[in-house]
């Protein structure tokens, strides 16, 4: 087992959270896809605040509010400027305060490892941001990046010039706009898009600095591959290991999306690249087409050698943030999604272990009714049942067709074609769908 900082270790840091990741009773949904800026979206979303509540969500993660030159708000440029493509500031005031009055919290997509300028510099790229909010000059931006600032600190963000957070100034002018978006326009929450685009300390300044409740960010690293088969690794240890360690970088601050317990529960095997481009899709990793997953035929992959939940998931759950699909992953770029059949198993998983759930706005409220309920039903399980960040696991079946699981003594979880059902007869059925089910007692 890799190296893991215990909870009780990052607690005294961790207080500023207020109290947040120490209760680990949190479900987030992301309410946005990449085509929400086409659809007014603050005021689409104002209509739904009332049914997100019902069913049980804590935090909601936003789109990008800030003005940015792609639609989809992942170039910004005058950070300070929050009428976007997904709608006025007035009316995203509206739509923070209707949650608000809801006790949902909500959450802002921090993009901060790059920056659109608006005016040439020495080198003809647009690194000067004259005439807008925190008007730096070219020493703000990274001397791998057409700049004149430091070396960067992590992978480069090609096309665009990236943000050098070595620079005092540039750290200042950041937690001054990140305490804006608490303080002034109301966001409690916060996700930090590309985190491997900058070292994680500053992460850790950031939120030390702003103290939002609850953060999350976005470190997307490649799995392990089979050098003779390019087939994924069983053993994905290193992967985890590596956001972990990102994790603990933060002071246990900041948690991490489990893109492990993804890459696991939907296998991917390499037979051949897509030809993404790493800088121009989001500097994403360079994904590759699925042909089998763990939900169609592997799911023995979803118990380590140590008995545990193979993820981020089993090593450290507080910090953990699940998730089936996103922006990025599904949606209309689809560069590594969830096979559609089989959604409901991986809720059935996520929403019923331990770790952060997060639950996709497209499976949520773009694919009919059946999904919507069946996923509310299982939100509903899992807060009447006290499932939490922190609870335990007892894998009790994990082979081609089945997985089954018993979590804190109070549930108990199968997924796959394989039949099975527990023996004990106090466990009484509390749903079912298409390959999986929950018993309670």
């Amino acid at each position: 087992m890799g190296q893991v900082v215990s909870d009780a270790v990052v607690q005294e840091q961790a207080a500023g959270n207020g109290g947040i990741i120490k209760n680990g009773r949190e479900i987030l949904l992301q309410a946005f896809n990449w085509e929400s800026h086409k659809h007014n979206w603050w005021s689409n979303l104002e209509g739904r605040v009332a049914d997100i509540a019902k069913s049980g969500f804590t935090s909601v993660w936003l789109p990008p509010p800030t003005q940015s030159l792609s639609p989809e708000g992942y170039l910004p440029q005058n950070l300070y400027s929050l009428d976007s493509c997904y709608g006025s500031l007035q009316q995203l005031n509206s739509l923070i305060q209707n949650m608000n009055d809801h006790n949902i919290r909500a959450m802002a997509d921090v993009v901060i490892n790059h920056r659109v300028g608006t005016t040439k510099g020495s080198t003809g790229m647009y690194n000067r941001y004259d005439g807008i909010p925190i008007s730096w000059d070219e020493h703000a931006v990274t001397s791998c990046s057409g700049g004149k600032g430091n070396k960067s600190t992590g992978d480069n963000f090609d096309g665009v010039p990236n943000i050098d957070h070595t620079q005092p100034f540039v750290r200042k002018d950041i937690i001054e706009w990140l305490i804006w978006l608490r303080e002034t326009i109301g966001f409690q929450d916060f996700r930090f898009d590309f985190t491997k685009g900058y070292a994680s300390k500053f992460v850790k300044e950031y939120i030390e600095e702003s103290k939002p409740l609850f953060a999350v960010g976005e470190y997307w690293d490649s799995c392990e591959y089979a050098p003779s088969d390019n087939r994924l690794s069983y053993n994905q240890d290193k992967h985890r290991q590596r956001i972990i360690n990102w994790i603990d970088s933060t002071g246990g601050l900041c948690a991490a999306f489990d893109f492990t317990t993804k890459g696991i529960l939907q296998v991917r095997n390499d037979h051949g690249s897509t030809g993404v481009n790493e800088s121009l899709v989001i500097s994403l990793t360079s994904l590759v087409l699925l042909e089998q997953e763990a939900v169609k035929g592997e799911l023995w992959r979803l118990r380590d050698p140590e008995e545990k939940p193979p993820g981020v998931m089993g090593w450290w759950p507080s910090r953990s943030v699940t998730f089936i699909e996103n922006h990025d992953t599904g949606s209309t770029q689809g560069h590594w999604p969830f096979p559609s059949d089989h959604v409901m198993e991986g809720y059935a998983y996520i929403l019923t272990h331990p770790g952060i759930p997060t639950v996709f706005y497209d499976h949520f409220f773009d694919w009919g009714d059946s999904f919507h309920d069946e996923i509310a039903k299982l939100m509903e399980i899992r807060k009447s049942q006290d499932i939490h960040s922190r609870s335990a696991v007892k894998i009790l079946e994990a082979s081609s067709n089945l997985y089954s699981a018993i979590i804190d003594d109070k549930l108990c979880m199968k997924i796959g074609e394989g039949p099975w059902c527990p023996s004990d007869p106090e466990w009484k059925l509390a749903a079912c769908g298409d390959r999986y089910a929950v018993w309670h007692k």
